[in-house]
């Protein structure tokens, strides 16, 4: 496995709308995940692919210790709501 603190890690992927409130709770803790919205490109590259309203959020994997009890919190808040 590679040692590159760049390497990065997938944490989330859901509803663009709890996506933005888990990012929002990461820039909380100076973490500023990434959001690929393959759908989107699409859209702008002049073909559809991905699911509507489906992002997925990658975090540095070295910034994944730090960010996993935000991360849990999340979830498990997400789970009581549906």
């Amino acid at each position: 496995m590679s040692e590159n603190p760049e390497e990065t890690i997938r944490i989330y992927t859901g509803p663009t709308m709890l996506a933005q409130a888990l990012r929002s709770r990461l820039n909380d803790i100076n973490i500023e995940p990434i959001t690929k919205d393959d759908h989107q490109s699409g859209i702008v590259s002049g073909f559809a692919t991905g699911v509507p309203g489906q992002v997925r959020l990658f975090i540095r994997k070295d910034e994944l210790p730090r960010a996993q009890s935000v991360i849990d919190l999340f979830l498990k808040d997400v789970e009581e709501e549906e």
